[in-house]
């Protein structure tokens, strides 16, 4: 590696970011912190030994820079350029979507064909007082 190298091509070839135009996207948007201070040029230079924090959508990566890449290669060339020291993400137990969804109390709206039923049968012997 070259004494420094851009961020940009650095993230592109760590394989974080599909494209280098997204990388640039992503630095120049505040998403990356290079040993705890905001970078916003792409052209920022990285160099073996820095920490990089990155926030992506869902997960914040930090990674500690180890080598500067050649090129973009597969997975594997691509996680010896970096050490991920990302926390561990949170376990999710025994939570299932069902569990997430809001809970209803019984009786409470629409409802159904019975209860409808049963209140119907309920006007009409009130209509049929007010008739007499």
């Amino acid at each position: 590696m070259s004494d420094r190298q851009r961020i940009d091509k650095w993230l592109f070839f760590a394989r974080v970011v599909k494209s280098r135009s997204l990388a640039a996207k992503l630095v120049s948007g505040g998403g990356v912190r290079v040993n705890k201070d905001k970078v916003d040029q792409p052209s920022h230079g990285v160099k073996a030994g820095d920490v990089l924090t990155i926030t992506l959508d869902r997960r914040i990566l930090i990674y500690r820079v180890l080598d500067g890449g050649q090129r973009r290669g597969p997975a594997e060339e691509a996680r010896t350029l970096y050490e991920d020291m990302s926390p561990p993400p949170v376990p999710k137990g025994d939570v299932s979507k069902l569990d997430l969804l809001p809970k209803r109390d019984v009786g409470s709206g629409r409802p159904t064909k019975r209860e409808r039923r049963q209140v119907d049968r309920l006007m009409d012997g009130i209509d049929d007082d007010r008739d007499n």
